[in-house]
Order: C-alpha cells, then sequence, then structure tokens
C-alpha cells in the first residue's frame, strides 16, 4: 500500500453561519458540536487510519495562530502548516501540498478533507477512505459522493454509473432547484459532492498540468521561493499571487476522464448554514436545539444559540436566533442562506462585524472592546502565561493599564517594571511599550485608550516574536 497523507484545507471565511463565524475566525474554528472546534473533530477522526501519516495542513496567513494554537490544543503535530499569502480557491492549495508532499521523492496517494465538515460515522469514513485509496492507486482521481437523504438544493450533484463501490463519475452538475433535485434523489444515480477526494499526488498535478498549466508552475514556484516561519511554511507571496485561481471541481474533475466517485452514507454534513446545524445538532422532543441560557414556551423547530444573555422564545417555529456580543440574528430556518446578503452588505459599508467578533483573538491571548466612545476605547485584555505582546508604539493614543488578575511585565521607553493585581500604570502618547506576562496563570488586565484615533492600524511594532510586520 502507498503512503498515504491526508492533506486538511483550512481556508475558507464561512459566512453563511455568521454572526458566530466571521472573517477573522471562521466556522472550521468554531465548537458547534462540544468542546472540539471542526478543524480540530477533522484531524481527530484520522486516528486509527491505517498507514496514514501526519497530515499537512495548508491555511490562511491570517488565521495562522488559530490553526496553530488549535491543533496544538489537540496534541497534533502537521508534517507541514502551509500558508497561502492570498486565497486562490482548492485548485491551488491542494498543488501546493501534492508538490509538498513529493519532497522526499514518493508519490503517496493524498486525502484532501475540507477543515469545517461534520462526519457522524468516524469507523465507516475510515473504512471508506481505505477502499478509496485502493482505487486511488490504480490512477483514478476519486470523490466522495453522499448518499443524499433529502432533495437539497444547496449542494452539488455527481451522476455516478451503475455498480457498487468505485465506480466512474459520469456528470458533476450544479446546485439544482427543489424539482430537479427531487428527481435526482429519486433515480438513485446522484450523490451530493463532498468535496473530498483520493488521489496520487502526481495523478493530480498531471490532470491538473493539462487544463492549468500556469497553475502548477506558480504554485511550484511559490513553494520552491517559500520561507520557514517558526512552525510555518509561508509561500512565496508574488509567485502565489500571481496564481490563477480556481476550484478543484472545474480545474480538474470535471474534466479527467479518470474522475471515480465512492458512495458513502457516514453521517456527513458541511455545516453550511443554520438549518444545516440545527439538523445535527441534539433537540428536544419538539425538534428546539438550543445552547445557553435559553427559556422557550410553545416553540418548534428552533435554534436559539447565546453565551452571554438570556434568550426567551415564545410561541416560534422554525426560527434561529443566534446571540453575540455585537450582534443578534433572526431568521426563518428557510431564509438562512440569505445571512451571506447580510454579511455582503456589512462588508460593502465597511462595518467591522463582517471581520471581527469583539473579542479579537491574538498569538499572546486576547482582547474583547467593551466600551467606547468619542476619543475613548475600553479592553479586556488577557494575555498567555509567558506571553509577550510586540514592542510598539501609537502616534494617536494613550493608554492605562490596570491589572485584574495576574502580574505584568511592563516596559515603557528605559523602564521595566512589574504590576501586580490592583496596580495600574499610564503608557503616554508615543512611548515604546510592551507588555509581558512573566507568570504561570493567565494575565487579564483592563486598558482604557484616549485619543484622536483609536484604529488597531495605529501600531508601530519594533520587535514581535510572531513575526508580524511593523506597521
Amino acid at each position: 500500500m502507498s503512503a498515504l497523507i491526508p492533506v486538511i484545507l483550512s481556508g475558507g471565511s464561512g459566512t453563511r453561519l455568521w454572526p458566530l463565524s466571521r472573517e477573522s475566525h471562521p466556522k472550521q474554528f468554531l465548537p458547534l458540536l462540544g468542546e472540539h472546534s471542526l478543524l480540530q473533530m477533522t484531524w481527530l477522526r484520522l486516528r486509527g487510519l491505517p498507514g496514514a501519516e501526519a497530515p499537512l495542513v495548508v491555511a490562511n496567513e491570517e488565521h495562522r495562530f488559530l490553526v496553530a494554537e488549535q491543533l496544538r490544543l489537540v496534541g497534533a503535530r502537521p508534517s507541514a502548516l502551509i500558508l497561502e499569502p492570498v486565497g486562490r480557491n482548492t485548485a491551488p492549495a491542494i498543488a501546493v501540498a501534492a508538490l509538498k508532499a513529493m519532497d522526499a521523492g514518493e508519490d503517496p496517494v493524498l486525502l484532501v478533507l475540507p477543515s469545517d465538515h461534520v462526519i457522524a460515522d468516524e469507523a465507516g469514513f475510515r473504512q471508506a477512505v481505505l477502499a478509496a485509496v485502493s482505487a486511488a492507486e490504480t490512477g483514478c482521481l476519486v470523490t466522495f459522493g453522499i448518499v443524499p437523504t433529502s432533495a437539497e438544493t444547496g449542494y452539488g450533484y455527481i451522476k455516478a454509473a451503475a455498480g457498487e463501490g468505485v465506480r466512474a463519475v459520469l456528470r458533476f452538475v450544479e446546485k439544482p432547484d427543489q424539482a430537479t433535485a427531487e428527481a435526482y434523489v429519486a433515480s438513485g444515480e446522484y450523490f451530493w459532492n463532498s468535496g473530498m477526494f483520493a488521489f496520487r499526488a502526481s495523478r493530480y498535478l498531471e490532470e491538473l498540468g493539462k487544463t492549468q498549466p500556469a497553475m502548477v508552475e506558480q504554485a511550484r514556484q511559490s513553494l520552491e521561493k517559500a520561507t520557514v516561519d517558526a512552525d510555518f511554511l509561508r509561500l512565496d507571496r508574488d509567485a502565489f499571487a500571481a496564481c490563477p485561481a480556481g476550484s478543484i471541481d472545474y480545474a480538474v474533475m470535471e474534466k479527467t476522464d479518470r474522475a471515480a466517485i465512492l458512495p458513502i452514507a457516514v453521517g456527513w454534513n458541511d455545516v453550511g448554514s443554520w438549518s444545516a446545524l440545527w439538523s445535527v445538532v441534539e433537540q428536544d422532543g419538539n425538534g428546539n436545539a438550543h445552547r445557553g441560557d435559553v427559556i422557550a414556551r410553545d416553540c418548534r423547530n428552533t435554534l436559539a444559540i447565546g453565551d452571554k444573555r438570556l434568550i426567551a422564545l415564545i410561541g416560534l417555529t422554525d426560527v434561529v436566533v443566534i446571540d453575540t456580543d455585537d450582534a443578534v440574528l433572526v431568521a426563518h430556518k428557510d431564509r438562512v442562506q440569505e445571512v451571506k446578503e447580510v454579511v455582503a452588505s456589512l462588508k460593502k459599508d465597511k462595518r467591522s462585524q463582517a471581520t471581527w467578533h469583539r473579542k479579537v483573538y491574538r498569538p499572546w491571548g486576547s482582547y474583547d472592546g467593551i466600551d467606547s466612545g468619542e476619543r475613548f476605547q475600553v479592553k479586556r485584555i488577557i494575555v498567555k502565561p509567558g506571553a509577550a505582546l510586540s514592542l510598539q508604539k501609537h502616534h494617536h493614543r494613550a493608554e492605562h493599564w490596570v491589572v485584574v488578575k495576574g502580574t505584568a511585565q511592563v516596559t515603557c521607553d528605559d523602564k521595566v517594571f512589574l504590576l501586580a493585581e490592583n496596580e495600574s500604570t499610564f503608557i503616554p502618547l508615543g512611548s515604546k511599550h510592551r507588555l509581558e506576562n512573566p507568570g504561570k496563570q493567565a494575565l487579564e488586565l483592563i486598558e482604557v485608550q484616549s485619543g484622536s484615533y483609536l484604529g488597531e492600524d495605529d501600531i508601530v511594532r519594533f520587535e514581535d516574536v510572531y513575526g508580524r510586520s511593523k506597521s
């Protein structure tokens, strides 16, 4: 059996699960079904897969610390954590992974997996992978088709040849209307397109080279010119930015004559909408799925999520309520696909709620913007044990720090000193400063900013252990 290298793709933005999922913290990083995020669940279901080597992970550069930290928390050690400087869709990302997988001169089978799917029957999934690998070793490019459980219009479909197990793909079709979807399901010949694949690295590159030679060449150059930064492999920005964009379906699978499909029924769900999440979470006897402090009276088939405030529902059916610190979504389950239009409107108006949560995660910890007004802003800052913010200064604001928990080591110009709980200090405008946590417990402090401009881009960095830019 050939070497098997899983490739986990973690570049999506997950706008359909707004307001929980945001551009800076998309759905693969959310613990939607328990204590683990979807990314962590993707990694963990690979345990016990015979012959599988350490996975390759391809991620958005902006999410690098989220990916690294979430994988660390489940004891994961990827063979490489490849950073995309810009998004170019799945075909170039998989091309880079295929080239990297062949570094040692071998030609492994790649198991390509999105990082934001749910699979209930993990044992059945692993068994299906072994069947797909056997077909991939013969030169097939195998996609996993999902046996449909309903006539969904939100998925693409794949028509398969008659037979059992791995078989030929007859055609790929776009998301159909309701009547067409019902006909597809009734025929028994069509399966949902899962976006999961198995093929030899060389076969993928060969097929991609026939239709998109420039894509292969730019992927190769971006990898050859890549730099190693701590645990990350940073693709060359210029070379990857010059790479044509495209999905694996359009660039390869719809054009190759070796496309094959393995239909599977393993409790798969791409969690592509709030109604999709409702269908896979635990429900009460009335079909209600609630998380947080929720009181419901005479409700049916509702989804309510919130972890800060009380949510009270009365006399509602098929309604979704998602409460976050800075936004509330209320929608009928049949209309939740329109959430992406809300996000598009927020982006057009340049509103921060499209991209950021009120609580923002950083490699050193997090900050939560708890209040703001004209010329002031208040944040709750948490710094992990042993972590440090960059040595920096601001042109337009001063800061006042009050330690609530733990011990802070403060650098302010030429002074370095410690602050204990209930102690405070003032950082004047223009002073070079740094905040560190020398202790063994989390450091919590309140920061009050005051000045003419309070944007996050008013930071000049002089030293930074996380390799972030100086401005």
